[in-house]
């Protein structure tokens, strides 16, 4: 029992500090990255989540994935280099 209520106050511990790196990452975001980000959101979000999971990023377009890494929006150039060497 002990070992469970371990194991489950590491994975809250967890869940929350990749909560709070989210929120640092939005919150260091330029006006133009926020507005393309909602952008895309708002376009690729086939789930309505209101994030964009790596399933979601596979199926923005060419066009839209440039304008994402010259905006230089995190999570954007990893997902171009990927498609790069395929």
């Amino acid at each position: 029992m002990k070992l469970t209520a371990t194991i489950l106050g590491l994975l809250c511990a967890a869940a929350l500090t990749v909560n709070a790196a989210d929120k640092k990452k939005a919150a260091e975001l330029t006006a133009e990255q926020k507005t393309l980000m909602k952008e895309l959101t708002e376009k690729y979000d086939s789930n309505k989540d209101g994030k964009l999971s790596p399933e979601e990023k596979k199926a923005i377009s060419a066009d839209d994935q440039k304008k994402a890494q010259e905006a230089k929006l995190p999570g954007f150039a990893a997902a171009a280099k990927k498609k790069e060497k395929k």
